[in-house]
């Protein structure tokens, strides 16, 4: 069944991997996988306490675990321009990035302090301006950088002449576009790297569905309770009926992380029925992911988007 599903990892002692989203659900699942296996993980997080107590119970399970706990608001340009500030000062590369970090589907459009629509200023703008800021410790730690994308992204598509749904907000639609831009980010990224000599390779990944906490409630976006897909996403996972589960929906991207062969062709998420659940593998990418023209005007429109200066890309 899906929830006896694992893998081991190969040894990460010699890893600086920053990861966000690590404080709960699938990315506190990833972030002790990442510490057990010895890397040096840095965890920026939007709550200092909740991310400190992940800390503290990693710790409690993994006595020699290598963390440091970080501020860090993707829905803030210049929080991030500062997380990404005080990583370069202190000036060790770093070797994984994993974009993991999102929100999902607040009822009403919202918009971050920097005015974009909120999905696609946390998921997408927000990791743009993070490689951005981390590019030169990227680049000299030879780094991976994955990407986790939604299985939202399978349709859908980028609306260039409302891209933050300004005139007409549907948040499945703006969620479904959030990962699709971010995706094409994330090949980009990997075609320019490979153009430019970056020696950085940045692979997609997906969890497939499992009931974490992006459609449970979460007040602060304007969901007081639990969505009723979210509910029975529990009740067929708990069964292990077609799903994955918390512990399983992050190792397609720990797969990404530390497979030999890292290929940006692909996207690694469960080989399962529908790719929903099951163990981690490999499948084709999703049709909104395969046009490089297209993951061209992404990357540009968005690093003006995201205050990152286009001679440092």
């Amino acid at each position: 069944m899906t929830r006896d599903i694992t893998f081991p990892l190969p040894s990460l002692a010699d890893r600086r991997v920053v990861l966000t989203g690590g404080s709960d659900g699938m990315g506190l699942v990833m972030a002790e996988r990442l510490a057990a296996a010895g890397a040096e993980l840095v965890l920026p997080v939007r709550n200092r306490e909740k991310g400190e107590r992940a800390a503290r119970g990693i710790r409690d399970r993994h006595p020699s675990a290598r963390i440091e706990v970080h501020d860090l608001d993707l829905a803030s340009l210049e929080s991030v321009a500062a997380f990404g500030a005080a990583l370069r000062e202190g000036g060790m590369p770093v070797h994984l990035l994993v974009n993991n970090a999102g929100v999902m589907t607040p009822p009403e459009r919202q918009t971050t302090v920097d005015g974009h629509e909120l999905q696609f200023g946390t998921n997408h703008l927000g990791h743009v301006a993070l490689v951005g800021h981390l590019l030169p410790l990227l680049r000299t730690g030879g780094a991976r950088v994955v990407t986790q994308l939604s299985v939202a992204a399978a349709r859908g598509r980028i609306d260039w002449d409302d891209l933050e749904s300004a005139r007409g907000y549907n948040g499945q639609r703006a969620y479904a576009a959030s990962k699709i831009a971010l995706g094409l980010f994330a090949r980009e990224l990997d075609e320019r790297s490979r153009r430019e000599g970056w020696g950085i390779r940045s692979v997609v990944a997906h969890p497939g569905v499992a009931p974490t906490n992006l459609l449970a409630a979460r007040p602060e976006i304007g969901r007081a309770a639990d969505t009723t897909g979210v509910r029975v996403v529990r009740w067929l996972s708990t069964r292990g009926l077609l799903l994955g589960t918390v512990e399983s929906a992050g190792l397609p991207a720990l797969l990404a992380a530390t497979t030999d062969d890292p290929r940006s062709d692909v996207l690694y998420g469960p080989s399962g029925f529908g790719h929903l659940g099951g163990a981690p593998g490999t499948h084709a990418l999703y049709r909104p992911l395969r046009d490089l023209a297209e993951a061209a005007r992404v990357w540009d429109t968005s690093i003006r988007l995201a205050g990152v200066h286009a001679g440092s890309l």
